[in-house]
């Protein structure tokens, strides 16, 4: 008869629990794996799957109670790494969105609007089709492999324990979360031009012949041109994105690499 006594099963299910609720946090903060669509026992059987897979071949769990001060200050710890990792990544995303919230303003697209279940409002139709380009692009690269990758190797580099992540680690994600305006402003630079270029256009042809009807007119010239261009550009817009995710997984990296013992 098999005997497991009590501190082989709770040996056991710390060396499980530590690992799981950093994933959990990914995945639950990450682009793709954490949508608001996907049901959370989808996201915790993932992440459960995950860490059934990982946990064999990590380091042993430091010898925490779960229920105690400092083992809820380590649930705490890994909830914050798994998060702003898959925040890291979100960023990405959010840059997407703000590009194509820009254009669609300037391609007088900004009253279409669809309700977004992941951010709980409206969103303009031209951010959601670029952020669907960016989620196709995001799995075309293997991008959700390559986060599970990123936080099984953030175990070696950053163990379970109680040190903390120094303050330029916090400082990595924060410095990567300006590039969103500057990513969205860059993403959106030669749509914004080239309808500068056709508003400017349409005002000289209103001067020209004051008799036409500039809102009959210019409304179907700026969103044929937009989209004209969106179809243009859209093969351009596949590296400059790639670069963006590989600088977010480049951040991601160092953020977890940075820490004190």
């Amino acid at each position: 008869m098999i005997r497991i006594t009590e501190a082989e099963l709770y040996g056991w299910l710390t060396t499980f629990f530590w690992p799981f609720v950093r994933i959990l946090a990914l995945v639950a903060a990450a682009p793709v794996l954490g949508h608001a669509t996907v049901p959370a026992r989808v996201k915790v059987a993932l992440a459960a799957a995950i860490t059934v897979l990982v946990a064999p071949i990590l380091d042993p769990a430091p010898k925490i109670d779960p229920g105690s001060i400092p083992g809820l200050l380590v649930i705490a710890q890994q909830m914050v790494i798994g998060a702003a990792m898959g925040l890291a990544m979100q960023i990405v995303f959010v840059a997407v969105e703000m590009a194509g919230n820009i254009t669609g303003l300037q391609m007088g697209l900004g009253f279409a609007t669809f309700y977004d279940p992941s951010s709980g409002g409206s969103t303009a139709v031209i951010s959601q089709y670029m952020n669907l380009v960016a989620t196709l692009i995001f799995l075309a690269l293997n991008g959700h492999l390559m986060m599970i990758s990123a936080i099984v190797d953030s175990f070696s580099v950053f163990p379970v324990g109680d040190h903390l992540m120094s303050g330029q680690g916090w400082l990595a994600i924060v410095y990567w979360g300006e590039r969103i305006f500057s990513a969205g402003l860059f993403l959106s630079l030669p749509m914004l031009a080239a309808l500068f270029i056709t508003n400017m256009a349409l005002g000289i042809l209103t001067r020209a012949a004051p008799q036409l009807n500039i809102f009959a007119v210019g409304f179907p010239v700026t969103l044929a041109v937009g989209l004209g261009l969106l179809a243009l550009s859209l093969p351009y817009f596949i590296p400059v994105l790639e670069d963006l995710l590989q600088n977010g997984f480049r951040v991601l990296q160092e953020m977890v690499s940075l820490y004190h013992m």
